[in-house]
C-alpha cells in the first residue's frame, strides 16, 4: 500500500523475520525497526533481508535519553547513541528517531539543555555514518522521565540551538502532538526548514485504559489523522506514513488479523 510503513513494535508478538515476511506479503512498502528487533542478529543481514523482501527501511527506533544527573550517566547515553548510529548504518536505515529523555526532579530547562548538548555531541558521528536524527516530541504526560521535549516548538528550538543542521529534524507522531494548538504552524515551519523527517500515525482511544499501551488503530479514536496528514503532505513531504501502535489489546489478538485491520484502517484514510 502506497507510503505505508509499519514499526516492528506495532506487531510486537512477531519475530523480526515474521514482521518482514508478513508486511511484505500484505503489500506494505516500508518497515521501521525497533532496536530490540536487532538483538542477537547482524543488522546488515536484517537490512538485506528486508530489502530483498521489497521493504524500504524507513528508520531505526530509538536513540535519545540524553539527560542524566551525572557526567557518567550522560556519557553512557552518548555511547549508546553512537552504537545506535552504527546499527542504523549497518542496517541501512537513513534515520534514527530520538526519544530525548528526562530526569525526574530535574528541571525541564536543564534536561532540554542536556538534550541539545547530547545531540550536538553525537551529530558528527551520525553525519559521518550518513544517518539523520529526528527529535520526536512526546505528549506532556511523559515529561517526567521519557522526554522533556513535548511540543514541536520545543523541538524546533533545539534545532535552532544546534544551528539548524540538515542532519537533525523532527518526527511528528500524531499520538503525541494532535492536541497542540500550534500544530499546523509548526508542521508548516518544519516543511519550510527541511526538518520534517518522519510522520507516525495511530489513534487516541476515548476513554483510554493505559497511557502507554492502549493506542488505537487509525479511526478508533479522536485524532483527526486525515487533516494532520493533509497538513504534512502540503509541506511537500512524500515520505512514509508510519504506523506505530503500542496496544496490549491488539498484541493479544491474532497478529495476521491485526495486520489486516491495519491495512484496512490505512486504506480508509488514504484511499
Amino acid at each position: 500500500m502506497k507510503r505505508l510503513c509499519i514499526h516492528t513494535i506495532t506487531t510486537k508478538p512477531w519475530s523480526t523475520e515474521e514482521c518482514i515476511r508478513n508486511y511484505s506479503a500484505a503489500g506494505v512498502e516500508g518497515i521501521t525497526f525497533w532496536r530490540y528487533s536487532l538483538e542477537g542478529r547482524d543488522p546488515a543481514s536484517v537490512g538485506r533481508m528486508a530489502r530483498e523482501a521489497g521493504l524500504e527501511i524507513t528508520s531505526l527506533c530509538r536513540g535519545g535519553f540524553f539527560p542524566g544527573r551525572t557526567v557518567e550517566n550522560r556519557q553512557a547515553a552518548l555511547d549508546d547513541n553512537r552504537r545506535c548510529i552504527d546499527e542504523a548504518a549497518a542496517l541501512g536505515a537513513p534515520l534514527i528517531v530520538l526519544v530525548c529523555g528526562a530526569v525526574p526532579g530535574q528541571s525541564l530547562t536543564e534536561s532540554r539543555k542536556q538534550i541539545a548538548d547530547g545531540i550536538g555531541a553525537v551529530l558528527p558521528h551520525a553525519d559521518a555514518a550518513g544517518v539523520k536524527l529526528a527529535i520526536e516530541p512526546l505528549h506532556p504526560m511523559y515529561a517526567d522521565d521519557r522526554s522533556a521535549v513535548n511540543t514541536m516548538r520545543q523541538a524546533h528550538e533545539i534545532c535552532d540551538v544546534l544551528g539548524s543542521p540538515a542532519g537533525v529534524g523532527i518526527a511528528v507522531d500524531v499520538y503525541h502532538v494532535w492536541w497542540d494548538p500550534e500544530l499546523k504552524t509548526m508542521i508548516d515551519l518544519a516543511g519550510q526548514t527541511g526538518r520534517l523527517h518522519a510522520f507516525h500515525i495511530c489513534d487516541w482511544r476515548t476513554p483510554t485504559s493505559d497511557l502507554l499501551n492502549d493506542r488505537g488503530l487509525m479511526g478508533e479514536g479522536c485524532i483527526n489523522i486525515a487533516e494532520i496528514s493533509r497538513w504534512v503532505d502540503e509541506t511537500g513531504f512524500t515520505g512514509m506514513r508510519e504506523v506505530e501502535i503500542f496496544s496490549n489489546r491488539l498484541w493479544a489478538m491474532d497478529q495476521s488479523e491485526y495486520l489486516d485491520k491495519i491495512t484496512a484502517a490505512y486504506g480508509e484514510i488514504y484511499s
